[in-house]
């Protein structure tokens, strides 16, 4: 079986529910949020800003939280978020050879090129990402549609930002991934089971 998968996934696609399926039904690590926490815990910064700054292309300039909230001018904004990157990659890294793991989303693909991962990219359509959207958080029920599609896009849009800031690559690419999933087909644990039945022959 393949020691690492990773995936990438459009947000509201299920891609977190399916990575954190396939690592119970493998009975390997899942890491996703503790990503977030480690490195938090190592920068002394809030998770919530490191969220922030994973999730958006490191151009912009956001408050944090060291002992007081504050804004970075130019230079050390910039120097901070490649310093938050650098973390993460090492973090990955440290988790990929501990042991055999699910890793979601924060570049693990590219992070781990040199580890021959199995990459898996998960997408769907409108309408279905909307739903689930809907179902997994309570506060976009008073979102409407229009509304909602426009947060879906502003999420993927900084995710493909950041992603093509520190790899270089298109994020989605189909040929930068060994499978892309389509999860408006199916359900999710008919993918995972599927999934799971491959790459243990790997």
């Amino acid at each position: 079986m393949k020691k690492v998968i990773t995936i990438g996934r459009e947000f509201g696609s299920g891609g977190r529910e399916l990575g954190r399926k396939l690592a119970e039904r493998l009975g390997i690590a899942y890491y996703d949020r503790e990503i977030i926490t480690a490195i938090a815990e190592k920068t002394a910064l809030s998770e919530e800003y490191v969220d922030r700054v994973l999730e958006r292309r490191p151009t912009q300039i956001y408050p944090f939280s060291h002992s007081g909230t504050f804004y970075l001018s130019f230079d050390p904004h910039f120097h901070l978020n490649n310093s938050i990157y650098a973390e993460q990659t090492s973090i990955i890294r440290s988790m990929a050879d501990r042991s055999p793991c699910v890793i979601v989303g924060r570049c693990a693909d590219y992070i781990l090129k040199d580890r021959d991962p199995f990459r898996v990219f998960v997408y769907s359509d409108m309408p279905h990402r909307l739903a689930r959207c809907r179902e997994n958080a309570p506060e976009n029920e008073n979102l409407t549609d229009k509304e909602l599609r426009q947060k879906i896009l502003a999420v993927d849009r900084d995710r493909r930002k950041y992603y093509r800031f520190f790899t270089g690559q298109n994020w989605g690419d189909r040929k930068d991934y060994d499978l892309s999933i389509n999860t408006a087909v199916g359900k999710i644990d008919d993918w995972v089971e599927l999934i799971s039945l491959f790459v243990e022959k790997l």
